[in-house]
């Protein structure tokens, strides 16, 4: 069998680790070779540029400087876990990759769009996913399941005020709109086995 390589994206609270745990069980156990990611991070030194990253004020970087970490971290990463595990034929499952930075990053700051897949195709030679989720959740619950996971304090990213979600929610529909060959939209407020249930049907023909 073929590798994979499928990707969660979307919001703050809308439920990626906890349906990348749920999709790694299912598919090991139909005897898949399974590796579960994330980003920033899934590489000893994706995981030290994360700590750069998702510590400190909100002003920490400048928006160049965070795209920038994000692109050196993501270009280990690739180099380091995905492409040696696609090349025997594995599935990866990973938490966030490149579209987080084109919703997060290339909307401010002066980068664009291109400007973040540039440094995606110098960094990690352009890999892009075989299927990508845009796990979708609405405003209220979002912040409802944020405030449950941060009661000890939210990262940087959880951090950022409503408005800005609302914002990055936009970003991340308009990506997925824009590839559909790529993306499917999945409407993650329900109960957490029938987003699964939904995320595996879309993985079917694969399977």
């Amino acid at each position: 069998m073929s590798g994979r390589f499928i990707t969660l994206e979307g919001g703050e609270g809308a439920g990626k680790s906890t349906q990348l745990r749920a999709l790694a069980a299912t598919l090991a156990a139909r005897g898949i070779d399974v590796v579960t990611t994330r980003e920033p991070g899934g590489s000893p030194g994706a995981e030290a540029i994360r700590t750069l990253l998702m510590e400190g004020s909100d002003d920490r970087w400048n928006a160049r400087s965070e795209a920038l970490l994000f692109a050196a971290a993501r270009a280990d990463h690739v180099a380091r876990l995905i492409r040696p595990a696609l090349d025997r034929g594995a599935w990866v499952l990973c938490d966030r990759f490149v579209d987080s930075s084109r919703a997060y990053q290339g909307g401010g700051g002066g980068l664009t769009d291109a400007d973040i897949l540039t440094l995606h195709r110098i960094g990690s030679e352009g890999l892009l996913p075989d299927r990508s989720f845009l796990l979708t959740v609405g405003a209220e619950e979002a912040a409802q399941r944020l405030s449950a996971r941060d009661a000890a304090g939210a990262d940087r990213m959880g951090s950022k005020p409503a408005d800005y979600q609302a914002r990055l929610a936009a970003r991340f529909a308009a990506i997925a709109t824009a590839e559909p060959d790529r993306w499917r939209i999945i409407d993650a407020g329900g109960a957490p086995d029938a987003v699964t249930s939904s995320i595996l049907a879309e993985l079917a023909p694969w399977l």
